[in-house]
């Protein structure tokens, strides 16, 4: 996969007055337009080549990103009229797409592993590919039906047809011969080649957790500019990592039982001096099994926290799993639920994040959640893995 197309020719009438004098893409997000996110995330998975499909004020999209030198891609430019439909944009620049290419839309932003995106795809027989948000936070209206096959059995602009279970991200994985779908005249690529890819079943549907973020609306346009506002996260695990670890079966119950591990208050502090925001997430397993309660857990904590701030140390918020190891739930680790939820709640990329455990389920809830991971160890304490982040 070396192309990536770009559909950037709509007039943003949804984020007026922001595009009143300019194309949606150049929109200032953090301080830079928002195409160039897409551009960085491009470069990070491996594409080469960026095609922008123009309209609306095209001429200062490519005025603005030249040829893409400055970013380490070669960017060239399609141009159709500002009222060509999606599927039309796409159908007048045939000539020039690969045979496989990445279509992804201008005002959304996911956190592209295009690895793991290529494998799913080899493994459903190289079908068309739909990243599908699996919207388990509610954070909009459903729009698509994924099978557990994991083929895409309905796509629903309307967003009313039962039995929805995710969200169209807007990224895909496209052979050019499906635009050989597309009727004559002014058509749509979502009205017209998606339903009867979903027919032949040759759409699948590649779910994610990873929230995407969109600059289509006002109303999603601020949580788009505090996820990609330039921000440092360190996650940490607990026992193990800031206390001694309690022997296994057993919990830390109560204040007097939690005793902090040498230098971790420090290393704590370190981390809130280099500017990281800082999560704790936990397996708290003692509360499903009656030995503690979450009013224990609470005051553990909050004593916990207080220590940390006289030590110059600031955690911004702590998440834990109460559920026992049969109960089935999406977060306890080794699942990623709670990273997933961190994240969510506070619009951070997990991508550029890093998890701090000393267990391999922590490692395993990192890579689930494509977080890296820092493993504390004999060899390595929360203190000098601190000081070796950025």
């Amino acid at each position: 996969m070396r192309q990536a197309v770009i559909l950037a020719g709509g007039q943003g009438t949804r984020l007026m007055p922001l595009t009143a004098d300019k194309p949606k893409p150049l929109v200032e997000v953090a301080g830079r337009p928002f195409l160039e996110y897409l551009l960085e995330l491009l470069k990070e998975n491996g594409i080469e080549r960026v095609l922008i499909l123009t309209g609306h004020m095209g001429e200062m999209i490519e005025n603005y990103f030249g040829n893409g030198a400055k970013y380490g891609l070669s960017i060239t430019y399609h141009w159709s009229k500002s009222e060509a439909e999606t599927g039309t944009r796409l159908r007048n620049a045939r000539a020039i797409l690969d045979d496989e290419f990445l279509l992804l839309y201008c005002d959304n932003y996911w956190p592209l592993k295009l690895d793991k995106l290529m494998q799913f795809r080899k493994e459903h027989g190289n079908a068309a590919t739909a990243v599908v948000y699996t919207n388990k936070d509610n954070y909009s209206k459903n729009n698509m039906r994924v099978g557990e096959d994991g083929l895409i059995e309905l796509y629903d602009k309307s967003r009313t047809a039962p039995d929805l279970n995710g969200i169209d991200v807007g990224f895909f994985i496209l052979h050019k011969s499906a635009l050989g779908l597309l009727p004559e005249g002014n058509q749509s690529f979502e009205k017209e080649v998606l339903p009867p890819l979903i027919e032949q079943k040759k759409l699948a549907g590649y779910f994610t957790d990873h929230r995407y973020y969109t600059i289509g609306s006002l109303e999603r346009f601020e949580q788009a500019v505090e996820f990609l506002r330039p921000k440092k996260i360190a996650i940490l695990d607990r026992d193990g990592v800031i206390n001694k670890k309690p022997p296994k079966a057993e919990y830390v119950k109560k204040w007097s039982e939690f005793e902090f591990l040498p230098d971790a208050k420090e290393a704590i502090a370190g981390l809130t001096q280099k500017g990281y925001e800082i999560y704790l997430i936990s397996n708290q397993a003692g509360i499903a099994r009656g030995a503690m309660s979450e009013s224990d857990l609470s005051d553990i904590h909050a004593k916990m926290l207080a220590e940390i701030e006289k030590s110059g140390g600031h955690v911004a918020g702590i998440y834990h799993c109460p559920h026992g190891w049969d109960e089935g739930c999406e977060c306890r680790k080794p699942k990623p639920g709670m990273l997933f939820a961190a994240a969510r709640e506070h619009h951070f990329d997990l991508t550029k994040a890093v998890f701090i455990g000393d267990d391999e389920r922590d490692g395993s809830a990192a890579e689930a959640a494509d977080c890296p991971f820092r493993m504390v160890d004999e060899s390595h304490s929360l203190l000098s893995i601190a000081r070796s982040l950025p």
